[in-house]
């Protein structure tokens, strides 16, 4: 039932004709002189058109002046700016071995996860607080060496020995507390014996 509105109106043109009056289009013309008189304003347009002009060249000139005047301070001063952000990030925001690459977050994040499983995994008994205090001792050595390396990741910038040294800290942290928990199993065992052999 929709029609098209362009249809609508071809056909109502094809059905009449509009004609205009003879003199229509001088009527029109001598009217519209009456009211506003073409001479005058083509007089007052090219007049306004030179004053914009002018003030158009007067923004211009005084803008220019005042962005290269500007420029030279803000130039000084963004210099200083940069270095001292530079130096704040570095600062604030250090760099760690995740931050290099997907990959290496992996891996991070991998050894990190397991580290903290491992010590929560941990049962401490007057029995074993010796045992658990050497390995811990141990520990807190290998997260000295880890800051150092963080410290020079940052310093000097990653490259293969760095990255290489802070997996192998994480290795070798893990290790010690996958050999630390063998002990404790083994100490735990070897108490069960002694418990059960007095018992018998």
């Amino acid at each position: 039932m929709a029609q098209d509105i362009r249809e609508l109106f071809a056909k109502e043109r094809a059905q009449k004709n509009f004609i205009m009056k003879k003199g229509h289009e001088a009527r029109f013309l001598s009217k519209l002189d009456e009211e506003m008189p073409s001479q005058s304003i083509k007089k007052k347009s090219s007049s306004f058109f030179w004053v914009g002009i002018a003030a158009s060249a007067m923004i211009i000139l005084g803008l220019g002046i005042y962005f290269f005047s500007v420029q030279d301070t803000v130039d000084t001063k963004s210099n200083q700016t940069v270095v001292k952000n530079e130096e704040l990030i570095k600062e604030a925001n250090p760099i760690s071995l995740g931050d290099l690459s997907p990959d290496l977050k992996k891996i991070e994040n991998y050894y990190v996860t397991n580290i903290n499983l491992q010590l929560s995994d941990l049962e401490f008994t007057g029995d074993n607080k010796d045992v658990i205090d050497g390995y811990m001792e141990r520990l807190a050595e290998l997260d000295k060496e880890y800051q150092k390396l963080n410290v020079e990741l940052n310093e000097i910038g990653p490259n293969d020995q760095t990255i290489a040294a802070l997996v192998r800290n994480l290795q070798l942290r893990l290790q010690l507390l996958q050999k630390l928990k063998t002990k404790l199993n083994q100490l735990k065992s070897s108490k069960n014996e002694q418990e059960s052999s007095n018992i018998i």
